[in-house]
């Protein structure tokens, strides 16, 4: 057998972090949480920016309660994708990354068509088309701050640039990459003459590596006080979808929500599903462990509820999440509904005030109180998933019996309950920390406690309860699902 091995994988989500001690134990897959910490951007220079200083102290006590707890045999890191810090010659920060939500790139993408057309991007990539992609916040910066780019480097996404400050090498994990729509997704290589095209410097982009290869090891005085030197650091799945993904507990094939802040809803596949139909729907191919492609779906998430909660906190109404499930199921169901990728639910600020807006002005009913207010976010995120999964079975060209979700949103039984009925399948969810558990699975596949993809998926489903929701009810969301699917064809 091999030697029982410890793996400390820190897992940042847009909102929060934690890192989590895991290993084999006794033919299961053992997790201790030793940290957990808020991810509070901050401001620089007029940009909503992620705070770097306060999320590397994170990972530095992180590690002291990680050697407090026994020690680790490794390290691995996973992110949200698209964002990226700018290195100076020196290998110095230039400033702090600026957070997706940042407001710079708005009109930003439209313009970059104007140089390359849309359809010529996703040929060449196969990404969707979100206004923060890395790809436009470049264009961003060629049209801004040119001389920002001159003085820069080297870019590094976010936990390649958590892998520098551990190690001292810079690289760029592929599955990090792919989220740029940099990346030519059959020879995943740098697409250089895409990037030409939109005079971004292509001297700036990291060497690529493979998901499951070694960084490097621990700097000595990476955490004073502690001796870490030779501790590997592993290139996981530094997606944090791709980490996730890699957790689904399916032996077939399945459609996946990995659902957090963000609603991530797709399948695997072995090559990219690069169509017209493909663009037309904005899917993405996005790169997954073991060269695989995740073709998926970027769907707005928990985000709605979230942002929703804090407006209410700044109003003087203090909800527990329990509370606003409470709320939701007191409301009259299918009143109305929004899109929840409508662009003015994915900045910061008053979303119930928007979500009342948006009803206005489609002629639907007017969520009166907050328990209308959230059921509507929760029915409108529910008849989403439906209306991507019938798109990801047709560019599939497969049914899929089941939906697995996964992440945090498996917490929330109203939103799995409202998943199943409307998309009339069986839902599956589990694991919760499905994105942590990818991470530690990755570094012990490349450790040699693990055998592969395979193995782990099978070591999962021993290892975490999952629950199962079977479909009920479904004439009524046919009804309004009729209704969404003609709401989403107008332009509010």
């Amino acid at each position: 057998m091999p030697k029982v091995h410890t793996a400390l994988g820190f897992d940042f989500g847009a909102s929060s972090g934690r890192a989590i001690l895991g290993g084999i134990e006794e033919g299961r897959l053992a997790l201790r949480e030793v940290y957990r910490f808020d991810n509070i951007p901050v401001e620089e220079s007029g940009h909503v920016c992620w705070d770097l200083p306060g999320l590397w102290e994170h990972i530095q006590e992180g590690i002291r309660r990680a050697a407090a707890e026994g020690g680790f045999d490794s390290i691995g890191i996973d992110t949200w994708g698209v964002d990226f810090g700018m290195m100076d010659g020196k290998g110095k920060l230039m400033s702090l990354p600026v957070h997706y939500r940042d407001e710079r790139t708005d009109g930003v993408m439209e313009q970059a068509f104007q140089r390359v057309p849309a359809q010529e991007i996703y040929r060449r990539t196969g990404i969707q088309f979100m206004r923060f992609n890395t790809l436009f916040q470049l264009y961003y910066l060629t049209q801004h701050e040119p001389q920002t780019l001159k003085q820069c480097r080297t870019i590094l996404p976010m936990p390649d640039l958590f892998a520098y400050l551990l190690t001292g090498e810079m690289h760029a994990e592929e599955t990090m990459a792919s989220t740029t729509q940099m990346l030519n997704p059959y020879d995943k290589t740098w697409d250089t003459d895409l990037l030409r095209s939109l005079d971004i410097p292509t001297g700036i982009l990291p060497p690529l590596v493979k998901s499951g290869s070694v960084c490097g090891t621990i700097r000595p005085g990476t955490v004073p006080g502690l001796a870490l030197e030779g501790i590997p650091v592993i290139h996981v799945a530094s997606h944090d979808t791709a980490s996730a993904v890699l957790a689904v507990p399916s032996q077939e094939p399945a459609v996946y929500i990995s659902c957090g802040t963000w609603s991530l809803m797709g399948t695997e596949l072995d090559s990219p599903a690069i169509s017209e139909e493909a663009f037309g729907y904005n899917f993405t191919n996005e790169g997954g462990y073991g060269g695989t492609t995740r073709l998926l779906k970027n769907i707005m998430g928990l985000w709605l509820i979230q942002e929703s909660r804090r407006q209410y906190a700044r109003e003087g109404q203090s909800y527990s999440y329990a509370d606003l499930e409470r709320l939701a199921l007191q409301a009259k169901p299918l009143q109305s509904f929004i899109d929840p990728d409508d662009a003015r639910f994915d900045r910061m600020g008053d979303i119930p005030s928007r979500i009342r807006a948006y009803c206005a002005e489609t002629g639907q009913h007017v969520p009166q109180d907050t328990g209308e207010v959230m059921r509507c976010i929760y029915e409108s995120l529910a008849l989403k998933y439906r209306y991507v999964f019938g798109q990801l079975q047709a560019l599939a060209g497969r049914s899929y019996p089941c939906i697995h979700i996964i992440g945090g949103g498996t917490k929330d039984g109203l939103l799995c309950r409202f998943t199943a009925d409307c998309c009339g399948v069986e839902l599956c969810a589990g694991p919760i920390e499905a994105t942590a558990i990818g991470n530690l699975c990755a570094q012990l596949i490349a450790c040699g406690q693990l055998e592969g993809v395979g193995q782990a998926r099978a070591l999962i489903r021993d290892s975490f309860a999952l629950k199962r929701f079977a479909p009920q009810g479904s004439g009524q969301w046919d009804n309004a699902y009729t209704r969404f699917a003609a709401l989403l064809e107008r332009k509010v």
